[in-house]
């Protein structure tokens, strides 16, 4: 018996795109799974469309909050009524290819295997590639580290588990409701770096990861979307302060790297950074009082934005 694989779609006012969601779901050829779709409490018309999508089909299970519970429980929500042994998560808004199951779970059945994730294309709602991202090489598997330490100082990996596989119960436990800081910034509600985190503490437990190249997964840019509605350095100053969690509790021989990382970012959203009370180095970290900096790694990354 093939295992089975759940399909995990948290939702909030997608009226408009939902169906095509669950359709690219539904399409998978791989053919053992359950669609999980957790509907947060929409004002608009997404759950009377999943009530009719579910009375058509038994693979999907629909579930809808009495409120407004914030998008990371709705994420923990969809895990938590999963009853697979792996878990894709699919956002509300993109798709995925028919084969992305079949071709991305035969590299789980490798037990030193945390995640394997495929090369995905940003498209434009008018059907448009605006490009094509996480392109590291040939379909294989790699060491973690080098996710790990690509990831944290800016190499083409993903952040977000819209384009990966990870087994459920890696993500029922890597998954941070809310995530240490000193700046009362609440993770629970604006739901950035929590994606990350899960794999990066999935990295850190395992010894590799795998990567598809093939165009399986598929983001969709438009005007609601979280990176298109941010400009003021939200998404990068909050996913550095996930990174300086990791780093500070699993990795701290890189701290003085990252504290490279973190002043160019101060200096870069200088405008912008009393906002999220994210002033100075010591403010990503919760417990850390060392905020030298690594110059080797600084004198690099200044020559790489001159020359390249």
């Amino acid at each position: 018996m093939y295992s089975l694989v759940s399909i995990l779609i948290p939702v909030y006012n997608r009226e408009h795109l939902i169906e095509e969601t669950v359709q690219s779901a539904l399409a998978q050829t791989y053919e053992n799974i359950e669609i999980i779709i957790v509907d947060n409490k929409s004002t608009d018309k997404t759950w009377d469309i999943l009530q009719k999508l579910a009375s058509k089909d038994d693979r999907i299970k629909i579930f809808q909050n009495e409120t407004n519970i914030g998008p990371v429980r709705n994420w923990k929500r969809c895990i938590d009524e999963a009853s697979g042994e792996y878990g894709k998560i699919l956002w509300s808004d993109d798709l995925i290819a028919p084969e992305f199951l079949e071709k991305t779970l035969p590299y789980l059945e490798n037990h030193d295997v945390g995640f394997v994730y495929t090369k995905t294309e940003i498209f434009q709602n008018n059907g448009s590639n605006e490009s094509d991202v996480f392109c590291m090489g040939e379909s294989n598997t790699y060491s973690s580290e080098s996710y790990i330490n690509g990831v944290l100082f800016d190499v083409n990996y993903p952040v977000s588990p819209g384009c990966a596989l990870f087994r459920l119960k890696d993500l029922k436990s890597n998954l941070l409701v809310n995530i240490p800081n000193k700046v009362n910034s609440d993770f629970s509600m604006h739901a950035i770096g929590n994606d990350l985190l899960i794999f990066l503490l999935t990295a850190h437990q395992y010894k590799k990861f795998a990567f598809v190249n093939e165009k399986l997964s598929f983001f969709r840019a438009h005007a609601d979307s979280i990176s298109v509605k941010s400009d003021d350095g939200k998404l990068p100053l909050h996913y550095a302060l996930v990174k300086a969690y990791f780093i500070e509790n699993y990795r701290d021989s890189l701290i003085r790297k990252n504290n490279v990382m973190v002043s160019w970012l101060l200096v870069k959203y200088s405008k912008f950074t009393y906002k999220y009370n994210l002033r100075n180095i010591s403010d990503f970290y919760v417990l850390n009082k060392n905020f030298s900096l690594n110059y080797f790694f600084l004198v690099k990354k200044m020559v790489k934005k001159i020359f390249w």
